[in-house]
């Protein structure tokens, strides 16, 4: 085989290794136009005070995005679904987001990886029929102990919703964050790769 031919065949592997990575992402909603998407780093209202996704969708990993619609056929059985604030993060993002609060009880280090770059994490709260939120203990992105998902400094009604969330997610696939009652991640998470695709080229 000539050198040319060599380089094109590495090149073709490359494209092929790329494509066959983001065919393993797709956008939740594709599965379920249900969901209510309230992607906030699309935004300035976030802790960073400005929009770090060029757009807002909520992507995972084909088998963590099938469970979450499990997720939401047993919460809609209750007369009640999910607002989703984030899911797959790109590398990028998270190295921005370390700059800004280098605090590895509440952003990944970038040198680690997050679950939220493998695909496998999704930040969520509850909603009742027409998009409302419960209540939760605190809002999204709360950086401090009420947000922790067994702080009690919060009401009864707080705690039973988040207690309901835990256990629905929980039921197909998903484990609560600690230090972060809206952050799930979905088991197995170990097996995705950390990666940096742009959300837009995500479908």
């Amino acid at each position: 085989m000539t050198i040319s031919r060599l380089i094109l065949f590495f090149a073709l592997l490359l494209l092929f290794c790329k494509n066959d990575r983001q065919a393993g992402f797709i956008d939740i909603t594709r599965l379920d136009s249900t969901f209510v998407i309230d992607v906030r780093y699309a935004t300035e209202n976030n802790f960073t005070g400005e929009a770090v996704y060029p757009l807002a969708k909520v992507a995972l990993r084909q088998t963590p995005a099938e469970s979450l619609v499990a997720v939401q056929r047993e919460l809609k059985s209750m007369g009640l679904g999910l607002k989703v604030f984030d899911g797959y993060r790109p590398l990028s993002v998270q190295k921005r987001f370390w700059e800004i609060l280098p605090d590895s009880r509440y952003v990944a280090d970038p040198k680690i990886g997050s679950r939220h770059n493998r695909g496998a994490a999704v930040d969520v709260t509850l909603v009742d029929s027409t998009g409302k939120e419960l209540e939760l203990p605190t809002e999204f992105d709360d950086f401090s102990e009420r947000a922790h998902s067994n702080a009690e400094d919060c009401s009864a009604i707080a705690r039973t919703n988040r207690e309901l969330l835990k256990r629905v997610m929980e039921n197909h696939g998903f484990k609560q964050l600690k230090t972060e009652w809206w952050h799930f991640d979905f088991t197995g998470w170990e097996s995705f790769e950390i990666v940096d695709i742009p959300l837009d080229k995500i479908r």
